[in-house]
């Protein structure tokens, strides 16, 4: 039997926020009409005008049309969960042969008879978003296109991954699958990573040259502190907070951490399931959406030492950035590298800005380097993610 959807997680945490952001707004009134709501550099013109309309209009019948638009809202965001609830739509699980495993990581391969290439997904999110559905599978693709994708999978951390710190993922889990990949393709592979799997790939091809022909870096930061200061800097005290108050060390389950990116952006996941409550169920954007969200709210937890070497090394200290993150006694330096690399950086991506990434692209210096007009997600998934990801990659791919 299926297990009931239970997101967007954490679905409390939502709910409270968007009924406090709703239910607000006639407390917000007044003092958006006396001038008293802070407001950033760029939106203060709008301000003004928003202003000036409130102070003109007859301030019962505001009032009112305010509650309604709370109350519609709301209404809305809640038709688009029980609707996501109750869709139809399941992912399809594949049985994939195993080329290797080791304490809860694993090498699914997913066949073909052309050059293997090995691809690390981050930590935190399962694998499967590079084959998350029929038409949206980078890895089907590759095989399509006579490669033979290897994608790890890196589990949930368990007793032999507990005490893991990044170090540990990299030289023992890495570095354990791509010497598998070497012995099977009967010389060095081609590595790609996406998003913080960039940053493990990078490492891993400074660290084994010897078992690499070429890297490729799928939206992957490196410069944290190139934008969004104050987000990154949220992030590394909420995870000193959560890592620290938690006796035995435990792993830093997944709805914590949800919590924490929705902090970021409160208001993301009620646009988008209010979006979603007036979508056709029977349409292919609808299928899409369902897929996507069910893989958001399939997440990992990440081992207490490894959430302490992202959240405070990478987002609170910007380690990489700085040119001061070091690997096995070895600093990881892009500029190092000594093979062909590819990165692809989208222009829209809100999780990895632009400009973090591209600190690391122009760093390279072999580099193939593509800008896809797409999101973090989209480039990987989305309806145009053929042309703007795949096909180049392909390309490189081949040619190495």
């Amino acid at each position: 039997m299926t297990a009931p959807r239970s997101g967007p997680r954490p679905l409390a945490l939502h709910m409270a926020t968007s009924s406090a952001v709703w239910t607000s707004s006639l407390a917000a009134l007044e003092h958006a009409r006396n001038g008293l709501l802070p407001w950033s550099a760029p939106q203060r013109s709008a301000a003004n005008a928003i202003q000036t309309a409130i102070g003109a209009a007859d301030p019962e019948a505001l009032a009112g049309a305010v509650a309604a638009e709370s109350t519609a809202r709301l209404a809305d965001f809640l038709a688009g969960i029980r609707a996501y609830h109750a869709h139809p739509y399941r992912r399809v699980l594949r049985d994939l042969p195993v080329l290797w495993r080791q304490g809860s990581a694993r090498v699914l391969d997913y066949g073909g008879t052309g050059r293997p290439v090995l691809f690390a997904p981050s930590l935190i999110n399962r694998s499967y978003i590079l084959d998350l559905r029929p038409g949206a599978s980078l890895m089907n693709h590759l095989r399509e296109q006579g490669l033979r994708p290897l994608l790890i999978d890196w589990g949930d951390p368990g007793d032999a991954e507990r005490d893991f710190g990044l170090e540990a993922y990299i030289t023992q889990r890495l570095g354990g699958a791509l010497e598998a990949s070497h012995a099977l393709a009967g010389g060095p592979v081609p590595l790609a990573g996406y998003c913080m799997g960039g940053l493990l790939a990078l490492s891993a091809a400074l660290l084994y040259p010897e078992r690499v022909s070429g890297l490729a870096l799928l939206a992957t930061p490196w410069d944290f502190h190139a934008d969004r200061n104050g987000q990154a800097a949220f992030l590394a005290i909420g995870a000193s907070a959560a890592t620290a108050m938690r006796l035995g060390n435990p792993p830093v389950p997944i709805d914590l951490l949800q919590a924490m990116f929705a902090a970021l952006q409160p208001n993301m996941v009620q646009a988008k399931f209010r979006r979603f409550a007036a979508m056709d169920p029977d349409a292919e954007a609808t299928h899409a959406f369902v897929a996507l969200e069910d893989w958001l709210n399939d997440g990992v937890a990440l081992a207490a030492p490894t959430a302490r070497d992202c959240f405070m090394g990478w987002y609170g200290d910007n380690l990489p950035g700085k040119g001061l993150w070091t690997v096995a006694g070895r600093a990881m330096r892009p500029q190092d590298l000594t093979m062909p690399a590819f990165a692809a950086v989208p222009t829209r991506d809100r999780i990895v800005p632009p400009p973090s990434a591209n600190a690391l692209a122009r760093a390279l210096p072999d580099a193939t380097f593509i800008e896809p007009r797409a999101g973090h997600i989209g480039m990987v998934v989305g309806s145009k993610a053929r042309e703007a990801l795949w096909q180049p990659l392909t390309v490189w791919l081949k040619g190495l």
